[in-house]
């Protein structure tokens, strides 16, 4: 029995950039057409790697800086969920640039709440498997901030459950703006802890 079920989901792909450095508290993107993923990721991406320090997110877990597995070389963000976060900060627009997206989609609702190990599966076979929901951070906020004085602060709250995805790349290849991502979700109920 196979561990996924394809949903009737299919979204496309609408941006793809790649934040090539992070300096100071400010993170921006830069769009490319297309992007050569493998194991590791985008190779120009600031956030990819086979391995990654550890973070604040799993501070819990790990001492800060402690080399683990890299389960967040992507982020994917929903257009839908930008279009909500920048109506809810009173802007005409969010450019996934001042996000620091990896990947935008249009047509998978509620898409910041996939489950986690979900599969985004393109016609080419590149597979991206969702971690989990991106917390909203300060960096998108002060890069807003510097475009749109005054609306950083609104960033956190407006982009509370609408941040969208971390992911790691599980099949490599090549995917381009345009293309399309079927949803796999994975089999078992919701847990009742």
């Amino acid at each position: 029995m196979a561990g996924f079920v394809a949903t009737d989901h299919i979204a496309t792909i609408t941006f793809l950039g790649f934040v090539p450095r992070r300096e100071g508290a400010e993170i921006e993107a830069e769009a490319v057409p297309e992007m050569a993923l493998t194991l590791a990721g985008f190779d120009r991406e600031f956030h990819g790697g086979l391995t990654r320090p550890s973070c604040s997110r799993v501070a819990n877990i790990h001492p800060k800086g402690t080399e683990i597995r890299n389960s967040r070389q992507l982020s994917i963000l929903s257009e839908e969920e930008i279009a909500e976060i920048a109506g809810e900060m009173g802007l005409p627009r969010l450019d996934p640039l001042w996000l620091g997206a990896s990947v935008v989609l249009r047509g998978i609702p509620d898409f910041s709440h996939v489950p986690p190990a979900s599969r985004l599966l393109s016609d080419s076979g590149v597979t991206i498997v969702v971690d989990v929901e991106n917390g909203p951070c300060t960096y998108p906020a002060k890069t807003l901030d510097a475009v749109h004085p005054g609306h950083g602060k609104a960033f956190k709250p407006a982009a509370k459950g609408r941040r969208g995805v971390t992911a790691s790349i599980e099949r490599g290849g090549t995917l381009r703006v345009g293309d399309e991502l079927r949803l796999f979700v994975p089999v078992q109920r919701v847990w009742l802890g």
